[in-house]
């Protein structure tokens, strides 16, 4: 069995018993992952080592599961810089909302999916600061600083400009699954398939009796 970084999680469930996995503990086994809650700094460094273990010890594919109401820039660089270094194909699906800096690492994954009601707002951080004059001026600075980045790398992946981009993070621009794609957010809208494969063999039927 693969390890990992133990950390609590809505999908645990139930206390974690010697020899017996939560949820969480199996779908990361399965290669899937979560963006649930705000992303903070210690929800990106959990969601790196995550990534990265699961890029040391397969080749196959990474599902990164998105439902988050926003999160800081600084987390959401660290993410995106992880994401842009993996050896391994990562698919992003939204399943519920992307908000301000979580729309990064969905932005820019190899994959972009979203289920068919999620909701994207394209919108600056919001955070509280307290200070000096000089020092809040030079946090922000600062922030409009690592904006621009957090724009420039978001605009290649959407294919749009990063002034644009800047521009609807300022407006707190909405987006439903639909927008999101002809944005260019994302690049498919998740809806179940069905497929129907003939059985071998002769095909059965009913001989009338003489």
């Amino acid at each position: 069995m693969t390890a990992r970084p133990g950390t609590s999680h809505p999908l645990d469930g139930e206390p974690e018993d010697q020899g017996r996995q939560t949820v969480r503990d199996r779908l990361f086994d399965q290669r899937v992952v979560f963006l649930w809650g705000p992303l903070d700094d210690a929800l990106a460094g959990h969601l790196a080592a995550e990534l990265m273990t699961l890029d040391a010890t397969g080749d196959d594919p990474v599902h990164l599961h998105i439902d988050s109401p926003g999160g800081t820039l600084e987390a959401a660089l660290c993410l995106v810089d992880v994401i842009d270094l993996l050896g391994v194909e990562l698919t992003a699906t939204c399943v519920g909302q992307a908000v301000g800096p979580a729309i990064g690492p969905l932005a820019v994954a190899q994959h972009r999916r979203a289920t068919p009601h999620a909701r994207f707002r394209l919108s600056e951080p919001v955070f509280d600061l307290a200070g000096s004059a000089r020092d809040l001026d030079a946090w922000a600075a600062h922030q409009r600083a690592r904006l621009r980045q957090f724009c420039a790398r978001l605009a290649t992946s959407i294919g749009t400009s990063a002034e644009a981009l800047e521009a609807d993070l300022a407006s707190g621009r909405f987006l439903d699954a639909n927008q999101a794609l002809e944005y260019g957010l994302i690049d498919e809208i998740c809806e179940p398939v069905a497929r129907v494969y003939p059985l071998p063999g002769p095909r059965l039927g009913f001989t009338p009796r003489s």
